[in-house]
């Protein structure tokens, strides 16, 4: 169709003699201009694309800052204060980095939901999905670490805390404990190896997002109904229609962005962090980054007096630490990401058509943002309580309700193209009527 033509830029004589030598032109076009698109796509899936977006953010941002930084426990403080206070826009530099790591987090999190949702992890795309998992957990490396650089109260006794989650691994804990820490104690060689990594990472997502992308293109994009295009009265070329939608949905992030930067820059962090890392005073609630409670929270919910304060064999069962069983549900709430595609055997992807399904979606959000509540508060009362009714059912949603869902629900009927809902038929006189313009254009 007309529509699919290519772009007249690709007749370009200087650029035919270097596509004929290096196709990087055609990539180009058939990847990003060419590319079919389900012509029912609607803003939920422009967060794709932001993520892309934040992602150069924080790295061209990330590497200003490296110029400037000191990684050393005696001045990487003062090095910070420097950025503030001496280096021309050093503090917008600074609050774009710092709030665009919660940002990226945001997107990230709203775009897993989104597929959670409209089942974009079931077949054939359970690698793309999967891959977008790593890229989460790349993502709260690279976090976890640059919270550290810094070197205020937060950022010290958070990496003693966290790092020290792996001394509950048997037989190699200690060992990793130590290579992490590069000593005995969080110390200068710590702040080092994690400036050092927390450079590195960035460039890894990337190439790993590179591979996200060419899985999806693969099988192409899911769409709200969640059936495959049958044609091309389903598709469109992704630009200029997605192209223009997207940069919508980037200029009502950048004002969203914008707010945080200008007007709250520290609402998102802790005031703790404002104060040098100090040994020997131990801030009263230690509590990681907000994109962080809810693992936190699962981490806290398992019972030291129910599971035993050491390893034991009883009546068969093998008793593990407490501190092992919370390292083992938290890293288990994201291991559980993997295996979803193989939990979920519903034929149906959308949950437009699944109504159980959304309504259990919809606990689980709520679920979710109870963890995230619960994390940001002491260990103590009712928050106990609460942390480990939300964590039962964070694992119960996945790996008992989701699975039940596929053999008991009753689903609603399927359209049998994507173009009949959208333009009132599939195929006929109204997909024909509709097409006109797009051929023209």
């Amino acid at each position: 169709m007309a529509q699919f033509q290519k772009p007249g830029w690709l007749e370009n004589g200087l650029v035919r003699w270097v596509d004929h030598r290096l196709p990087i032109f055609t990539f180009v076009s058939h990847e990003l201009y060419e590319y079919p698109t389900p012509r029912n796509l609607n803003y939920w899936w422009n967060f794709g694309s932001l993520a892309g977006i934040i992602l150069v953010i924080m790295i061209v941002t990330g590497i200003t800052l490296a110029m400037h930084y000191t990684p050393h426990t005696a001045m990487a403080f003062d090095s910070v204060e420097r950025i503030m206070r001496d280096v021309n826009y050093g503090w917008l530099i600074r609050y774009i980095h710092m709030n665009g790591a919660s940002m990226f987090f945001i997107i990230v999190y709203i775009h897993m939901f989104r597929g959670l949702y409209f089942g974009s992890y079931k077949a054939p795309r359970e690698i793309l999905w999967m891959l977008g998992v790593v890229i989460l957990l790349l993502m709260m490396a690279t976090a976890f670490m640059g919270y550290v650089l810094p070197w205020g109260q937060m950022s010290f006794w958070g990496a003693t805390v966290i790092t020290n989650l792996f001394s509950a691994i048997p037989l190699v804990g200690d060992y990793i404990v130590t290579l992490l820490w590069g000593g005995f104690a969080v110390d200068n060689p710590t702040l080092a190896r994690f400036f050092s990594l927390h450079y590195l990472m960035p460039f890894v997502i990337v190439g790993v997002v590179v591979m996200h992308i060419w899985a999806l293109h693969v099988h192409g994009s899911n769409n709200p109904i969640g059936i495959d295009t049958k044609g091309e009265q389903d598709v469109i070329p992704f630009h200029p229609y997605y192209t223009v939608k997207d940069m919508f949905g980037l200029g009502v992030f950048l004002v969203f962005f914008s707010l945080f930067i200008f007007f709250a820059p520290d609402y998102l962090g802790h005031p703790d962090n404002y104060i040098e890392a100090n040994p020997l005073s131990t801030p009263a609630h230690i509590v990681p980054e907000w994109y962080f409670l809810p693992f936190y929270a699962i981490l806290r919910a398992v019972p030291a007096n129910f599971i035993g304060e050491w390893s034991t064999a009883w009546m068969g069962f093998i008793l593990i630490e407490a501190k092992l069983a919370g390292v083992l549900a938290m890293f288990g709430s994201i291991a559980v990401l993997f295996v979803l595609p193989w939990l979920d055997r519903s034929p149906v992807r959308s949950s437009r058509f699944r109504p159980m399904y959304k309504w259990f979606f919809w606990i689980f959000l709520i679920d979710c943002l109870v963890l995230g509540y619960v994390g940001a508060k002491p260990a103590e009362g009712v928050y106990i309580a609460i942390g480990r009714i939300a964590t039962i059912w964070y694992f119960a949603h996945f790996l008992v309700i989701i699975p039940l869902l596929a053999k008991f629900e009753k689903t609603k009927d399927l359209p049998k193209s994507i173009s009949e809902p959208v333009l009132g038929g599939g195929g006929g006189s109204a997909s024909a009527a509709a097409s006109k313009p797009m051929e023209k254009a």
